[in-house]
């Protein structure tokens, strides 16, 4: 396993060509970067924050998870911070597995359950303004309308100064 958060670049041919091994007969990779808007808004750049040592602990308890429920044989998880622009990777999740089925199914769980459970926060710079961000467009059911505050993840932000101010929450 390669569990990691780097403030670097991550190296995503160098991790996928380390996970594969003669017994794999797939490698699937999410390789996450960043993208010049959301929800119509352009994107300048994000900063991303995290609680290291118990995010660290958490990746890989989800990596190990991952092995025993969907019976891979290996997994890389890396995440990175600091701030980030058009077109860099965040984070990237490479699952050998022996059959391909497997491997998609571990790598889409470990994505979205990292996103939802590990303390890294993403905050997004726009043009006209930032918000830390749960990094999936918010479900109508949790929008409010008016210049009061936006309601994510059942969260509620407040604005200010142009941008919008959250309290805690995992991206």
């Amino acid at each position: 396993m390669r569990i990691e958060i780097t403030d670097d670049v991550i190296p995503a041919e160098e991790i996928v060509l380390e996970s594969k091994a003669g017994a794999d007969g797939a490698v699937c990779v999410f390789d996450g970067i960043v993208r010049d808007n959301t929800r119509g808004r352009k994107t300048l750049y994000l900063d991303y924050e995290a609680y290291r040592e118990m995010a660290l602990e958490q990746m890989r308890a989800l990596a190990e998870e991952s092995m025993e429920k969907f019976g891979v044989r290996d997994v890389a998880l890396v995440h990175r911070l600091g701030r980030l622009y058009v077109g860099e990777t965040s984070v990237l999740i490479v699952v050998a597995s022996a059959h391909r089925g497997a491997a998609f199914d571990a790598c889409r769980w470990l994505i979205d359950t990292l996103k939802k459970t590990v303390p890294i926060w993403k905050k997004e710079q726009f043009e006209d303004g930032a918000i830390w961000a749960d990094g999936e467009p918010f479900p109508e059911e949790h929008q409010v309308s008016g210049s009061a505050g936006q309601q994510v993840g059942g969260e509620a932000e407040d604005q200010h100064d142009g941008g919008v101010v959250r309290d805690g929450g995992v991206r």
